[in-house]
């Protein structure tokens, strides 16, 4: 059989820095088998899952470029493949059957304990310092009767009946050999009292149904893996592989929390990351290149992905990496392509610049090698903008100084006398050297009202790299306006 994985997201909200990494490193171990790489939405959580959160977490991995085999339509979320539906909210019938064959083989029983009961054991069994598991209250609970009771209108989970006498063992693809001793767990929910599946449940039945043959998934889910061993041996199901990543921890060696920053892929997309940069960030946490590389494309990782380089130690989320990823990919790209991606942003800050191919290759040479991501652009470009300059309080400080305003008007004389419509960074040296000497003016009252005049501002971006990107006549009311306030 062919390798066949797959993500399989809660759609609570925008895809999580680790959910992406599980995603990219599922669709890597796939595409390097030759093999399908399948979404799956486990949607049952009915309290937080949304449309709208499916949408979220569709967008961020088409953000990523990660496209799977089979599963919702980016589009239309109507499903693409044979082997769905692909959301486990319309799956409940294909559960309840599986449900229905657990009872019959009495595997499950009908259980009508209460919540409220079920606590009050769990706190009186952790005040006894015993393993808060189920008591076995309705274990002898007939089908018979569990079904009249039901039909009766009487609210009833199904549990699974564990006889769990002996250690379970199976062998994680990146943690090796893992033992869950016996008497680990007592009877589970497999089918909650309003007919909902459970996550462990569902898992077995899709994975199993949708013929995945590798599951990789966070390391929080380890402890799940005995429950799911236990039910595919109680109905008979093929079980893959499984492999458990390592956990990712925050600069501050904690778990990865967004009260420290970013988490969200969307985040990163709105501060201006690139998905390229992102992919290669994440394929390192936790795997390593055989060839030693730390900048792949995503065919190098697919050429050289596979399970054995996984690491099962925590890795650290370093954003300072990410951001020199982010900065490396930046630059590489084509003007074209970096002017497209860079524009959204300065057009939502009100930027407004030529549409001139030449200016702006000339703009992105000087601009992008003191960019990390897109959205530093604004700042960078905002001197540029063909746009009323904003004066703060230190500029107007500046143009109160007695020489201020004949430094600006000789800068403006000499600007409006050349005939080109820009200035190369060698004129504007002859120019400063001319104010300089007819002004009989230097250091700070030669440079910071020519650059209020220029920027608006008396500190700022070096001025040898921005005069040559400004129109003559941009210049020339630049300094008009300096000298009307």
């Amino acid at each position: 059989m062919s390798v066949r994985t797959r993500f399989a997201p809660s759609p609570t909200g925008y895809l999580h820095v680790g959910g992406a990494r599980t995603a990219l490193y599922s669709y890597l171990y796939a595409k390097s088998k030759g093999g399908k790489y399948i979404l799956r939405i486990e949607d049952t959580d009915q309290a937080r899952s949304t449309e709208t959160s499916l949408k979220m977490v569709v967008e961020d991995l088409a953000w990523l470029n990660l496209r799977w085999d089979e599963g919702p339509d980016e589009r239309t979320l109507q499903d693409r493949g044979n082997l769905g539906p692909y959301r486990q909210s319309q799956r409940t019938s294909v559960y309840k059957k599986y449900a229905e064959q657990l009872l019959g083989k009495k595997k499950a029983f009908y259980c009508f304990c209460t919540d409220e009961e079920l606590e009050v054991k769990r706190q009186a069994a952790m005040k006894a310092g015993k393993p808060p598991h189920y008591d076995g209250t309705c274990r002898n609970v007939t089908i018979d009767e569990g079904k009249k009771r039901t039909a009766n209108g009487e609210r009833g989970s199904i549990r699974f009946r564990v006889s769990h006498t002996h250690d379970v063992k199976f062998t994680d693809l990146i943690r090796g050999e893992v033992n869950f001793p016996a008497g680990t767990l007592g009877d589970f929910v497999v089918l909650r009292s309003d007919g909902m599946p459970v996550y462990n449940f569902c898992c077995v039945i899709d994975d199993a149904l949708m013929e995945m043959t590798h599951v990789l998934r966070a390391e929080e889910h380890l402890s799940n893996t005995l429950r799911q061993l236990l039910l595919y041996e109680a109905l008979d199901l093929k079980v893959p592989q499984f492999g458990h990543l390592s956990i990712i921890l925050d600069s501050d060696r904690q778990k990865l929390s967004k009260r420290k920053g970013a988490t969200s892929c969307n985040e990163f997309m709105k501060l201006g990351f690139l998905p390229e940069a992102m992919l290669n960030f994440l394929v390192l946490l936790g795997w390593s290149s055989p060839k030693g590389q730390e900048i792949l494309s995503v065919n190098e990782m697919i050429e050289q992905f596979d399970v054995d380089r996984l690491n099962a130690a925590p890795a650290v989320f370093d954003e300072t990496k990410l951001r020199w990823f982010n900065a490396h990919y930046l630059r590489a790209l084509p003007h074209d392509e970096l002017w497209r991606r860079t524009l959204p942003f300065l057009e939502k800050a009100g930027l407004k610049f030529p549409n001139d191919l030449a200016w702006i290759d000339r703009a992105l040479a000087v601009m992008k090698t003191s960019m990390e991501t897109l959205a530093d652009a604004v700042e960078l470009f905002r001197p540029l903008s063909h746009t009323d300059l904003e004066f703060n309080d230190e500029a107007r400080e500046v143009l109160k100084w007695e020489s201020s305003p004949a430094v600006i008007k000789k800068w403006q004389e000499k600007v409006e006398s050349f005939k080109a419509p820009f200035i190369s960074s060698e004129e504007f040296d002859q120019i400063i050297n001319s104010v300089k000497d007819e002004c009989n003016v230097k250091g700070k009252f030669l440079f910071m009202p020519t650059r209020v005049a220029i920027i608006g501002k008396p500190h700022g971006a070096e001025l040898k790299q921005l005069v040559p990107l400004l129109d003559k006549k941009v210049l020339v009311a630049r300094a008009e306006s300096c000298l009307r306030i």
